[in-house]
């Protein structure tokens, strides 16, 4: 096979870390040579470009990949699956559905690593996947290959849709990021005015933990 033949996926997330807001997946799929057009869109890890350029960069991307997917783990979901698994293992079980959905199957599939270890990774995810093909699972794919930057690109401009659709209903909340001023002003707010945390908010994160915490205790001070 010709290497321009092969078909390449990568696959990135974002929004791990946050409070709030779902984990958002995204796996892009392309001919090998469709590298260069990639490369001059202009695509990167998507923390290091601007909210304009992500955006701009979304529109140019899905007309040069073959096929693109996302899957989003809300915040009732990541609490419910941590019960009983790693976050890691959560993340492999929705990389191998999206790689399973896809109507061509790559050669090689690119991963961006959230694990130390980077072959235990790779272990994870193949697991979850019905067919045969290589899997590349490094940390900082999402800088070092374009089709990762690609995914990483979709994937974060999808979340930031999902935060912006909260944000207009329930108010300003910041990008849902626990070192956010704002997140944390309006976790404190809700809790504040509200019996409980929303849906939308990851109630198993330390933060959120924190803040609950501490207004039950308040209470019992006041009692």
């Amino acid at each position: 096979m010709r290497n321009n033949s092969m078909r390449i996926a990568g696959i990135d997330e974002a929004g791990r870390g946050p409070a709030i807001g779902p984990l958002v997946l995204a796996v892009a799929l392309a001919k090998k040579e469709k590298e260069e057009e990639l490369k001059e869109i202009g695509v990167k890890d998507s923390k290091m470009l601007s909210k304009t350029e992500r955006s701009r960069q979304e529109k140019e991307i899905k007309k040069v990949v073959e096929e693109f997917g996302t899957v989003q783990i809300s915040a009732q979901e990541i609490d419910k699956l941590r019960d009983r698994k790693s976050l890691n293992e959560i993340e492999a079980m929705r990389i191998g559905m999206l790689l399973n959905n896809l109507k061509e199957k790559p050669n090689i599939a690119y991963v961006d690593c959230p694990d130390p270890e980077e072959k235990n990774f790779e272990k994870r995810i193949r697991k979850y996947i019905d067919f045969d093909c290589v899997i590349i699972s490094e940390h900082k794919a999402d800088v070092n290959y374009p089709i990762v930057s690609a995914a990483s690109i979709l994937a974060k401009t999808e979340r930031d849709k999902e935060i912006e659709k909260l944000s207009k209903e329930f108010g300003e909340m910041g990008s849902g990021y626990s070192h956010d001023p704002l997140t944390i002003k309006f976790l404190n707010e809700w809790v504040k005015n509200n019996p409980a945390l929303p849906d939308f908010v990851r109630k198993s994160w330390q933060t959120t933990k924190d803040i609950l915490d501490k207004k039950y205790q308040k209470k019992m001070i006041e009692w």
